[in-house]
């Protein structure tokens, strides 16, 4: 008996907005049925001794780590703005009042 019925494909397409046609539903139901077969399979594994993982290999951090360094006077960068105002670098407006 297959997994997955042309029915729930039906649904499945509705759930979806997917306009399918009758022909592409029994189509999809087949490999449907295949794929839940896959997976099926694959849950059969006895795997109870092997942790679950995220990669395959380990992943490590390759950046530097963050610590705070000194860093430019704010007046001697807005010093060689082409405008500031108010501490702050000022730049053309690009988004309209309403938003």
């Amino acid at each position: 008996m297959p997994a997955i019925s042309r029915e729930e494909v039906a649904h499945l397409a509705r759930l979806a907005r997917l306009a399918v046609t009758d022909e592409e539903l029994g189509v999809f139901a087949g490999q449907l049925d295949v794929i839940l077969g896959a997976v099926a399979r694959v849950g059969e594994v006895a795997a109870d001794d092997i942790p679950p993982t995220s990669h395959v290999v380990p992943v490590t951090n390759v950046l530097r780590p963050d610590e705070p360094r000194p860093s430019l006077d704010r007046d001697a960068v807005l010093a060689c703005a082409p405008a500031a105002e108010d501490g702050r670098f000022r730049v053309p407006r690009i988004l309209d009042e309403e938003a």
